[in-house]
């Protein structure tokens, strides 16, 4: 397996028997005795972008969210966290960590479901959906495949929610598609499926025709179902039933036979699609909010709308009309609230520049006011203040000029949703985080709404690259899309690196001999830097003098062992090595572009690289590098391969990678390359680390990401390779996470694992 699609990842019948939840298993022996380990993250606070908060209608406090590529949620209030949900998920089923939708039962709170699958393109996701339930709250599983693929993390993804439970019949669950999939439904709580084939419009909406990956050439399809709870009883499914569209002429139909016949529901607008709906209970009123655009990085224009559905009269009731030609957004995060019917709140679907914009209504939309407005320009007067104390990163290390502010209200605000049993309390997604108030209706009365992050035990990074040094901070982390962190405890979010701060950090190293020197490179926006080095451990940083020319940044890069040599390979363009801490750089020979670099950790003129099934290595500090001799033979030519020197050993190094049905495994070189040997116990691997040698040895731990024995996990060697033990279990399996994983230099058996989506996962023996 190459591994999945990082952003910013014959058929089955709908019938299909469900399969469980994997059991708790004991780690899996190969030549050892393992002490249990206990997991845990080395805590960002969220970090990603959460399209959905959705609220038990019964049950106070009992609230989920949801992830586009780091599984689903439960609020515990006890300890004032989040909890995963999903991390027993396996390498092989990734992609359920991708989750499309969710739904909780207000019949029975200890139902819940998910609509799971990260993308529909095979290439970059393999494996069908499927439809997870549980009877406990999310502690366990049970999986429904589905006969096609979902995209948790495509276009459209903060729509819905797709997944709807019957609120008088809890059996009844539907599940709108996209696709061109049209309707299901399933009549057993969720363990089978079939497809509404009297639903005839399964939508035609797609973002981009002219996109050849699939990624925005998908149609969106069926978006939400709402129901008319007073249509119904607890011996009888609810009658009437609203289902949204992807169809800009078409938006919304309506069942009042419990689903059996369909029809458009008439006078409705067109030329928008139908984000979210809500429906009024006590005034028979349904609210739409729309948007020209999928979401969640676009959209133009839209409206709100108000049905009534005693007379099927359609009033607009959009804060900004776009009849107006003052709309430059649509809207979306529409909520009610459940106590006061007459209140709702809308956020814009995207105002990238200078906030996102929450409105708020107390007469069903006859009159909004807005979170905030511009004064005198560029002043800005807000009806909130944000405490970020928890995650100090969430101004990205920047001061806006007004009226932009930093941090924002939101971005990417799909899910804005007040609490049914608590009219102060409400909680949004953005791009990034969760934030929540507990005194919303001071909104009301002129006062100061007090928005705080609400996120704490959420991590949703995709970890990229991980070091730990032996003196300094124990971990210092490459993520995309927030750059990175220096990590001096596991409790609090970690110190974003600055001066120059990036959008994505791709590889980062320390210098072995003089670990308060480290390196990192990443991406980051037209003009702006994509190296910064730092002297004193990651406490301060300073960019490169130059950068090497026809690149885009990123890619990986190497320190010397005595920190006065760099290596960078970046993306798109030849190797250079600089010998001034990146004041200039020079194109290094003798390896082509693509290869990825590491430096060896005794020697400070020894560095090393490969590509395309060949190792490379050079003795001259990184200004030239021949292929190994014979060396390469038998090293994986097709799919991703990791690499990394041993401290404290010349010339040893261990390579990781390869491609499932083809090579793929382990392999280790104690001559600098010159020869290689597979492990022949090792089936598959994808990265490796090291970590503080067992008691009474003197090799280093070795861990890493593979399959050995027939299991795929996280293994710890303590004899150098030729015996292995599990370190995780099938609790524990995190996805996908073949890009990183290193050991503690300074700590016997503690771990650091990155994953694609769970953020910074840690490993400590003895738990």
């Amino acid at each position: 397996m190459s591994g999945p699609h990082i952003s910013r990842r014959g058929l089955l019948t709908a019938g299909a028997a469900a399969l469980a939840t994997p059991a708790l298993a004991s780690p899996a022996m190969a030549g050892g005795q393992a002490s249990r380990y206990g997991w845990r993250n080395a805590e960002i606070m969220g970090g990603g972008f959460v399209p959905g908060i959705v609220f038990n209608q019964s049950e106070a406090g009992l609230v989920y969210a949801r992830t586009d590529i780091g599984g689903a949620y439960r609020w515990d209030a006890r300890p004032g966290r989040w909890l995963p949900l999903l991390d027993w998920v396996g390498w092989d089923q990734w992609g359920y960590t991708g989750v499309l939708s969710l739904a909780t039962d207000a019949v029975d709170p200890d139902r819940v479901y998910l609509a799971v699958g990260t993308y529909t393109i095979p290439s970059w996701d393999p494996n069908n959906g499927a439809i997870l339930r549980s009877r406990d709250r999310g502690r366990s599983w049970q999986v429904s495949p589905l006969p096609f693929r979902l995209g948790g993390n495509m276009p459209g993804r903060g729509i819905g929610e797709r997944l709807a439970i019957d609120p008088n019949r809890n059996n009844i669950l539907y599940f709108g598609v996209r696709g061109g999939n049209g309707l299901w439904r399933s009549t057993d709580h969720g363990a089978t499926w079939a497809r509404v084939e009297t639903f005839g419009n399964p939508g035609n909406f797609v973002p981009d025709p002219n996109d050849t990956s699939g990624y925005n050439s998908d149609n969106l399809g069926v978006l939400w179902t709402v129901f008319d709870k007073r249509t119904g009883s607890r011996r009888r499914p609810t009658g009437t039933i609203y289902v949204g569209v992807a169809d800009q002429d078409n938006m919304l139909y309506r069942s009042t036979d419990a689903g059996a016949t369909w029809t458009r529901v008439p006078g409705q607008p067109t030329g928008y699609l139908p984000h979210k709906a809500v429906f009024d209970d006590t005034s028979g009123y349904l609210y739409l909010a729309t948007s020209d655009a999928s979401g969640p990085y676009d959209g133009g224009r839209g409206d709100v709308w108000r049905l009534d559905t005693a007379t099927d009269t359609w009033l607009r009731i959009s804060p900004v009309p776009s009849t107006d030609g003052g709309d430059y957004f649509g809207y979306s995060g529409l909520t009610i609230d459940r106590r006061n019917p007459g209140t709702l709140m809308v956020a814009t679907q995207i105002s990238w520049w200078p906030d996102g914009i929450f409105f708020r209504t107390t007469d069903a939309g006859a009159t909004w006011t807005r979170a905030w407005t511009i004064g005198a320009y560029p002043e800005r007067i807000n009806r909130y203040d944000i405490d970020i104390s928890a995650a100090p990163w969430l101004t990205w290390n920047s001061t806006p000029p007004l009226p932009e502010q930093a941090p924002k209200l939101g971005w990417m605000t799909e899910s804005v949703e007040i609490d049914p049993f608590d009219s102060d309390h409400f909680l949004y997604g953005t791009g990034a985080t969760i934030y929540g108030s507990g005194n919303l209706t001071d909104w009301d009365t002129g006062g100061t709404v007090h928005i705080a992050v609400s996120v704490k035990g959420l991590e949703e990074c995709a970890v990229l690259d991980l070091i730990s040094p032996p003196s300094g901070a124990h971990l210092l982390s490459a993520v995309g899309d927030v750059g990175g962190f220096v990590h001096t405890d596991f409790d609090t979010g970690g110190k974003m690196y600055a001066d120059p701060t990036m959008s994505t950090t791709t590889s980062l190293d320390y210098a072995e001999l003089a670990p308060s020197v480290i390196v990192r490179v990443g991406l980051n926006g037209p003009g702006s830097p994509h190296f910064g080095i730092s002297g004193d451990g990651g406490t301060s940083w300073r960019p490169a003098g130059t950068e090497p020319s026809g690149g885009s940044g990123g890619g990986t890069v190497a320190l010397g062992a005595d920190g006065t040599r760099i290596v960078w390979a970046p993306e798109g363009t030849a190797i250079s090595h600089s010998t001034d801490s990146g004041a200039t750089w020079t194109a290094s020979t003798g390896v082509p572009p693509g290869a990825t670099v590491e430096s060896d950790r005794v020697d400070p003129t020894l560095f090393y690289a490969f590509v395309a099934g060949t190792f490379y290595v050079s003795t001259d500090g990184g200004a030239s590098f021949a292929a190994a001799g014979t060396v390469t033979s038998g090293l994986p030519a097709d799919g991703n391969a990791r690499f990394k020197a041993v401290p404290g050993h010349r010339g040893d190094v261990w390579l990781a990678g390869g491609k499932t049905g083809l090579t793929y495994g382990l392999w280790h070189s104690t001559d600098a390359g010159a020869s290689f040997t597979r492990l022949s116990t090792v089936e598959e691997a994808d990265a490796v680390g090291f970590g503080k040698a067992a008691p009474g040895h003197g090799y280093p731990a070795l861990f890493t990401t593979a399959r050995i024995g027939g299991v795929r996990g996280i293994f710890r060697s303590d004899t150098g390779g030729h015996t292995w033990v599990r370190v995780n279990d099938d609790r524990h399996q995190y996805a996908w996470t073949g890009q990183a994983i290193t050991g503690d230099p300074r700590v016997f058996g503690r771990v650091y694992l990155a994953t694609n989506g769970r953020g910074v996962i840690v490993g400590e023996p003895g738990h």
